[in-house]
């Protein structure tokens, strides 16, 4: 499921299926998508920054056409502990090798994958103070 926003409408909270994993999206070429994410945020919560929310930054591929540095959303993963992703979805094999993490990401934060948890998972993802 997809939304352009949070909160999300309470009206269909019966309908809406378990949430296993959020995937921000943002747009690098776009300062209003920072902003949106970051506005978001504020309605997620506590418990899904345990290694069930990542970052995806699109656009990447395209460094003259930035919007947001780079950085700002490096900072946010860490504020958040959670993973960032960079990908160029203009690009097939980088599409399809995103979505193929994400759904890997999915089935991890979902309880799908045996012994493997989303906080041992996203704490494996986290770069060490040795790197």
């Amino acid at each position: 499921h997809l939304a352009t926003s949070l909160p999300l409408p309470s009206e269909r909270d019966h309908l809406r299926p378990r949430i296993d994993l959020v995937v921000f999206m943002i747009d690098i070429k776009s300062k209003y998508s920072l902003k949106n994410v970051e506005t978001s945020l504020a309605y997620v919560d506590a418990r899904f920054f345990l290694g069930k929310v990542c970052f995806l930054v699109t656009g990447v591929g395209r460094v003259n056409a930035c919007s947001i540095e780079t950085n700002a959303v490096c900072k946010l993963g860490e504020t958040y502990c959670s993973p960032v992703l960079f990908c160029e979805l203009e690009l097939e094999g980088v599409r399809a090798a995103t979505a193929q993490r994400l759904v890997r990401m999915l089935r991890i934060c979902a309880g799908l994958v045996p012994g493997v948890s989303a906080l041992s998972f996203v704490s494996l993802m986290r770069k060490s103070d040795d790197d």
